[in-house]
C-alpha cells in the first residue's frame, strides 16, 4: 500500500483572465501523476503584496494526497514550476519586480510535516505565515492545521488583515 502525504498549494493570478488561469493550473495540477487532487478551498480577492501597484489577485488553496514513493518536495516543486511556465507565465528579471504581476503563481505551501531549506523547495513556505490570503483558505480546508508547531488561527491573530466576504484585505 503507498503512504500518501498531504500537501498545501497556493495559486494566484491578477490576470484579466485570472479565473480562467486558475481553473487551467487546477486541470493542469489535477493531470499530474501520483496524487490526487483532494480539496479546494474557496477562491478570494486579494490586496497585493510588497508591489502595490498592480491589480488585485484572485488566490485559491489546494490540498493534493501525494504518494510518497513518487513524488518528493523538489521533484513536485519543479513539476509546479513547470506547469506555470506551460500556462504562460514569463518571471521578470527584475528584481523589483519580483511580487509584480503573473498570469499565475503555483507555490508549495506545506508538503507534509517536512522542514526543508533547499533553495528549490523551501517548505514551509518562507512567507507563508505573513500572509493571510494563504493562511484563511488553509483555515477553510484544515482549521486544525499546525505550521510551525502553531495552529492557523494563531498565525491569523499576529497579522492585520480583514475580510468582506471573499476579499481579503492585509
Amino acid at each position: 500500500m503507498m503512504s500518501t502525504v498531504s500537501v498545501y498549494v497556493g495559486l494566484g493570478s491578477n490576470d484579466p483572465h485570472a479565473l480562467a488561469f486558475l481553473a487551467r493550473a487546477r486541470e493542469a495540477l489535477a493531470g499530474i501523476e501520483g496524487h490526487e487532487l483532494a480539496q479546494c478551498s474557496p477562491l478570494y480577492t486579494t490586496e497585493p503584496q510588497e508591489y502595490s501597484d498592480q491589480p488585485w489577485f484572485w488566490n485559491q488553496v489546494l490540498r493534493l494526497q501525494v504518494q510518497e514513493e513518487c513524488w518528493t518536495a523538489c521533484s513536485l516543486m519543479r513539476a509546479f514550476l513547470e506547469t506555470e511556465t506551460r500556462l504562460g507565465r514569463v518571471r521578470s528579471p527584475d528584481p523589483a519586480l519580483r511580487f509584480g504581476p503573473r498570469c499565475i503563481d503555483i507555490d508549495m505551501l506545506l508538503f507534509g510535516d517536512l522542514v526543508s531549506a533547499d533553495p528549490v523547495c523551501i517548505v514551509p513556505h518562507p512567507r507563508l505565515v505573513r500572509r493571510a490570503f494563504w493562511l484563511v483558505p488553509l483555515r477553510d480546508l484544515t482549521p486544525s492545521l499546525l505550521i510551525h508547531g502553531e495552529p492557523v488561527e494563531v498565525h491569523l491573530s499576529r497579522l492585520a488583515w480583514h475580510a468582506e466576504g471573499n476579499k481579503i484585505f492585509q
